[in-house]
């Protein structure tokens, strides 16, 4: 055992290894402080058949660590001649499984070692850092005590074009530092007439206690099984997954013998292991279960969810795992035409159906709510503040149910990229029905054409971003005249959209708004030297221009 931190937990440990039957030594960094040192000898010092090995001071990364187990692996095969397999495990490390099953299990598989061993180059074993050049640099510098002079020697040999010699036979291999070696195989890496070459070369390869006795394994080892007894996780940074007592049940059903790195204070998992009972209920379950399950928080932690933007000081732009939580659609120019259009895609398709969320003065809530989900506030400077937050926040706090809103150029134009950058967002316009309220208004066409032209540049802005190469939104328009020459294909083609196949035929139209005399209007802007062209032709006909009255007799 390789103990420097929470003596007290590896005492526990030590006591338990001590009733089965099995010898432990345990080796105590040097630089852990000597009344805790004298605290952990007091304890388990006068336990039968566990003994310490002689301390070296000892960094993370380099060869005090593979010394120290060498050292400690001498004096057990010394003490004692019965011992068959030779486990390495840390402070923090906790049996989860009887010992009764290890031992029977490692009767059964006498000539086998149990350590992970694979080539760097046809594996991907390390997160980060160096691969293939910790073997071919001498690295003879603690990379966290020393981090530049560590980094200038490394820039400094791959500038030389340095390149050590591996020696004779050896081919590097990688793996976990935990393992399980036959009595057999352990000797004959400990006795290797060569080990002075051997320690010479692996004495400046970074991180040894991951290469020294998984590339040796493979010179003297008769039956080698690249796993390792000990379960032990790493996160996408390389650094291991410490467990807790939420983790007692994955524990329970691993089939590993040991499993680091625990936290000292997860008292649950340490009474329910140390006990000297069987945990009940236990089921073993593959190792892909286990595999997938950290697969999954890896994934979590560095994509997060849908619609979620991580925590962070500095947020990464475009590192979010999709930009918003679901599917939602957004019209435009739809309230410029019919009268009830929110009312009517809430009982077309059963989407919560809001009015103008970004309009200049309030976001207008479905029911005309001040607030909405999550404390949502219908205050205008609070939505433009972070439009795209307050997007972000409304499909996330209504997950479960679609939710659509109404578009215009009269509203704020802060969400326009959000909304064309993202793949949940189904974006139907209809161009030019901007000019429907105007032409309502019955004011003077010389009052009204300089913003006519103002709204169409900003609609035309719009519709740019729509059609930019990387909008990935569903993006469906027409112009004025083309949706009033067949209103219903249009609204069909919605209603099949937002359902996701296609819907039985529509029976049911919202109220036409009155729009007579819109050809003339058009052209008088023409006249005035604005063109509406996100109209369309100015070719309307009294049939699609007709009031509510006939439209609903139509229906």
């Amino acid at each position: 055992m390789l103990a420097h931190d929470a003596l007290h937990r590896a005492a526990q440990v030590a006591a338990v290894l001590s009733q089965s039957g099995s010898p432990l030594i345990i080796h105590v960094d040097k630089r852990v402080p000597e009344t805790a040192y004298e605290s952990l000898v007091k304890a388990v010092g006068n336990l039968e058949n566990v003994s310490f090995a002689s301390r070296v001071a000892c960094d993370w990364g380099t060869w005090s660590l593979v010394n120290a187990s060498r050292t400690a692996s001498e004096q057990l095969l010394a003490e004692h001649q019965n011992v068959g397999h030779v486990a390495l495990i840390s402070g923090s490390c906790l049996p989860i499984r009887p010992l009764s099953e290890l031992r029977a299990f490692l009767t059964e598989n006498a000539d086998t070692d149990f350590i992970e061993s694979v080539t760097i180059g046809d594996v991907p074993w390390t997160q980060g850092g160096l691969s293939e050049e910790r073997f071919s640099l001498t690295l003879p510098f603690a990379w966290k005590r020393h981090r530049r002079l560590f980094d200038f020697w490394v820039e400094a040999q791959r500038l030389a074009g340095r390149k050590r010699r591996l020696p004779d036979g050896l081919s590097p291999h990688m793996g976990s530092q935990w393992w399980c070696l036959t009595r057999s195989t352990l000797e004959r890496i400990l006795s290797d007439p060569r080990r002075a070459e051997l320690d010479r070369y692996f004495q400046r390869v970074w991180i040894p206690d991951e290469s020294y006795f998984q590339s040796l394994v493979r010179l003297y080892g008769t039956k080698v099984v690249s796993r390792s007894l000990t379960l032990s996780k790493f996160d996408f940074q390389g650094k291991p997954h410490v467990f807790y007592d939420d983790h007692l049940l994955m524990l329970r059903q691993s089939s590993a013998f040991f499993a680091r790195k625990i936290w000292p204070g997860a008292n649950r998992l340490y009474r329910a292991f140390l006990d000297g009972r069987r945990p009940e209920g236990k089921t073993n379950v593959s190792s892909a279960h286990i595999d997938r399950t950290f697969a999954q928080a890896i994934t979590r932690r560095t994509r997060g969810r849908p619609g979620l933007v991580m925590a962070s000081r500095f947020p990464g732009e475009g590192y979010e795992n999709g930009m918003s939580a679901a599917p939602y659609a957004v019209f435009q120019g739809f309230s410029e035409i019919y009268q009830d259009f929110p009312e009517w895609v809430l009982r077309t398709t059963g989407s919560r159906a809001h009015g103008h969320l970004f309009d200049p003065e309030r976001a207008q809530f479905h029911g005309g709510h001040s607030g909405y989900a999550g404390a949502l506030s219908e205050a205008g400077a609070l939505r433009d503040y972070g439009p795209e937050a307050f997007l972000r926040n409304l499909i996330w706090n209504t997950r479960g149910e679609h939710q659509s809103f109404l578009m215009s150029p009269r509203d704020s134009q802060g969400v326009c990229d959000f909304l064309a950058r993202d793949r949940n967002a189904t974006i139907a316009v209809v161009s030019g029905a901007w000019a429907l309220p105007l032409l309502r208004s019955r004011r003077p066409i010389e009052e009204i054409r300089g913003r006519a032209a103002q709204l169409q540049k900003i609609e035309s802005a719009f519709l740019e971003k729509l059609r930019e190469r990387r909008a990935r939104a569903r993006v469906l328009i027409w112009t004025l005249n083309e949706f009033l020459e067949r209103p219903m294909d249009p609204m069909q083609e919605i209603v099949d959209s937002l359902s996701g196949a296609e819907s039985q035929m529509l029976t049911d139209m919202p109220s036409t708004k009155p729009m007579r005399g819109l050809p003339e209007f058009l052209q008088a802007l023409r006249n005035a030297g604005m063109n509406p062209h996100l109209a369309g032709e100015s070719n309307f006909s009294s049939r699609q221009l007709m009031d509510d009255s006939q439209a609903t007799e139509r229906i």
